[in-house]
């Protein structure tokens, strides 16, 4: 039986993970990102302007760590849609209003 393949993935394009985890971890072809806050990671701080830009800078964080990972974001589950999990917490770091997470899966696959 042949080992799966288990990395860390970092890049400091994205803002360091806050706490005892990784941006992200591949296991196998799969990447499982942890959830990006609206921060900005040049300044460490969440970005002005609400909801929507905290948004926007978490998804330009998640790409950032796709690219780190050799994916992007067509390589999110598409189509057949995984199965999800949706949190709700008293608080995020930083004060933050929204996180988004992802998993993605590199190269090509096919659904059966």
């Amino acid at each position: 039986m042949s080992s799966i393949i288990r990395k860390v993935i970092s890049t400091t394009k994205a803002p360091a993970a806050i706490g005892a985890y990784s941006q992200a971890v591949l296991v196998d072809r799969t990447v499982y990102i942890s959830g990006q806050i609206g921060m900005d990671p040049s300044t460490g701080q969440l970005v002005p302007g609400g909801v929507v830009e905290e948004a926007k800078q978490a998804l330009k964080n998640l790409g950032e760590i796709l690219k780190a990972a050799g994916c992007d974001f067509t390589n999110d589950f598409q189509g057949n849609l995984p199965a999800r999990a949706a949190y709700q917490v008293a608080a995020l770091p930083k004060g933050s209003r929204i996180e988004i997470e992802a998993i993605a899966v590199q190269g090509p696959f096919s659904t059966a």
